[in-house]
């Protein structure tokens, strides 16, 4: 039984409970918590439902708590409720109600975890966005990996979501990069605002092998960024993360999507025109100052687009635009909360930002600083290179996003049990291999054959309560948006596989018969690598079935 299913059960005998006792159903919640007791001696489960409804019906807690009890010993599976407290129900479960989770993980596979907890949600979620004037750095390397694993979470949980890369193809900055790649075809020295590294240089080539005796600034500037965004593109996919949209910000410009913006918040009336240029009152809703979108040349300004892009995911059918930002970014979100605001939004219900913080490579105990290719940057390819793909996306994922980290290049390639993504993925190679040895054993996987009665070991339960919170912890990690949830999950319930195997036996040994217990074991084995490579899949990471 998982925690669903048992809140599922106390919601219903407090429901039959209010009923007798002519109680006002509304004071029930949608649903009943459940949680595990600290101490595994007071049970399976524990839930503080009559607590926390007795004051609202006049009731007492205890009394109230008595009759929950006695409505839930009626229910197929549970065992034994128990009264702890002033109003506290601890439930056991029996075994074989605890064994049917293994049946129940092995059947529905791929699906089992996913949940509707978000289901109806329409969110776009973008990240990365790195600018087309280089390689990926380390913290959109982060991105890749975190916000990745965040789209698979908020898709499991039920959500609609549409993954976006924000590709700045117009500014500033592209005019340094074109300049930048001219003086390199030229063999001159990088403009002192420009951007080194070889991989300008192989750009530049690239470009002149394309157009020969070119040497216009805007050859430079359309062919080199198209070559580096594609190498952007391949670096993402190679990394294995992809998105349903591409969006360039010149076509802000080209379709006249920034005039919009302007007139939308015209008609709201939060804008105002001094020393010739156009603002926005973003003040009004918080900010620090109000903003520039037009100036006084006439130029739009970078927070117009982001007015204009923003609109245009709402137009699109966006109700919360997901955008993750990097640590240099932290002072964008007030401006963007009242930005939102300004077009009649609740930035609370349909915006959310999130910021990641700044990671570093380390080998040997010292941090490295510096690209091969970039020069002046560790990039996706140099973290790839290091500690390969799965190594680097759960090194990243694993961290709560808004904590600095340190990538120990010695530690992510070891292969030993610290090494937190080879603890998880041992455990999906060994059950993998499990499951051959019980098929060239003839040891079948026959539902009528399977009895959930005999996974009765203490560790064998420790590891069906470990698969029945898998849900949970999905729907938790989506909803607080926090993919780091899922990875330490896994490494637990590694552990928790691991004792199990230590102490129960899942084949029979030598020449002894096949007993139903193996049958049952074989389930559970089953049943655990289901798991693992189902929150694997969720890093993006692999679930090996041989190391």
């Amino acid at each position: 039984m998982t925690p669903a299913n048992i809140a599922d059960a106390v919601l219903t005998a407090a429901k039959a409970v209010f009923t007798a006792r002519g109680l006002d159903l509304a004071a029930l919640p949608a649903a009943a918590t459940v949680e595990r007791p600290r101490n595994p001696e007071h049970g399976d489960y524990a839930t503080n439902l009559a607590l926390q409804v007795a004051k609202k019906v006049g009731a007492n807690p205890r009394d109230l708590a008595s009759a929950l009890a006695a409505e839930l010993s009626k229910f197929t599976g549970i065992a034994a409720v128990e009264i702890a407290g002033p109003g506290f129900l601890n439930i056991r479960v029996d075994a074989a109600a605890a064994g049917e989770l293994a049946r129940l993980v092995v059947t529905e596979g791929a699906a089992y975890g996913h949940g509707t907890a978000l289901a109806g949600v329409r969110l776009n979620l973008e990240f990365v966005s790195a600018n087309p004037t280089g390689p990926i750095h380390l913290g959109g390397v982060r991105w890749a990996a975190v916000g990745d694993a965040l789209a698979r979470l908020l898709k499991a949980a039920g959500a609609d979501v549409t993954t976006e890369y924000y590709f700045n193809d117009a500014g500033s900055q592209i005019d340094r990069f074109a300049k930048s790649l001219r003086a390199a075809a030229r063999g001159e020295a990088t403009p002192e605002d420009g951007y080194g590294g070889a991989y300008i240089a192989e750009i530049a080539e690239a470009v002149k092998a394309k157009h020969p005796g070119a040497d216009d600034l805007e050859t430079f500037r359309v062919e080199g960024v198209e070559l580096m965004f594609a190498q952007i593109k391949s670096s993402l996919a190679e990394f294995g993360t992809h998105f349903d949209v591409y969006f360039n910000e010149k076509d802000l410009h080209t379709k006249g999507e920034l005039d919009l913006a302007l007139e939308r918040l015209r008609a709201q009336g939060h804008l105002f025109e001094a020393d010739g240029a156009t603002w926005l009152r973003t003040t009004d809703f918080g900010d620090d100052k109000d903003r520039v979108l037009r100036k006084s040349d006439g130029d739009w300004t970078y927070f117009a687009a982001d007015c204009a892009y923003y609109l245009d995911k709402r137009e699109r059918g966006a109700e919360k635009v997901v955008i993750m930002l990097g640590a240099d970014h932290h002072g964008y979100v007030g401006r963007m909360r009242a930005m939102a605001a300004c077009f009649g939004d609740d930035p609370d219900v349909n915006l959310e930002i999130l910021i990641g913080q700044l990671v570093s490579l380390v080998r040997d105990g010292q941090p490295l600083r510096m690209s091969k290719r970039a020069g002046t940057v560790v990039t996706m390819e140099d973290l790839v290179e290091a500690i390969g793909v799965d190594a680097s996306r759960y090194a990243l994922a694993r961290y709560s996003s808004d904590s600095p980290i340190d990538i120990d290049v010695d530690l992510w390639t070891r292969a030993g049990n610290e090494n937190p993504v080879y603890y998880v993925q041992y455990v999906a190679a060994r059950t993998a291999s499990i499951a051959r040895m019980a098929a060239d054993l003839g040891l079948s996987r026959d539902h009528a054959e399977f009895d959930a009665s005999l996974l009765s070991h203490p560790k064998e339960l420790e590891l069906l309560k470990a698969l029945g919170d898998y849900p949970g912890v999905i729907s938790g990690a989506a909803e607080l948006r926090e993919p780091h949830r899922v990875a330490r999950y896994l490494e637990s319930l590694a552990g928790d596989f691991h004792r199990f195997y230590d102490n129960c036996r899942v084949l029979p040994m030598g020449d002894a018969p096949i007993e139903p217990v193996n049958v049952a074991r074989l389930w559970l084995n089953d049943a655990t690598r289901t798991v693992i490579a189902n929150g694997l899949g969720l890093l993006g990471v692999t679930a090996p079935e041989r190391m």
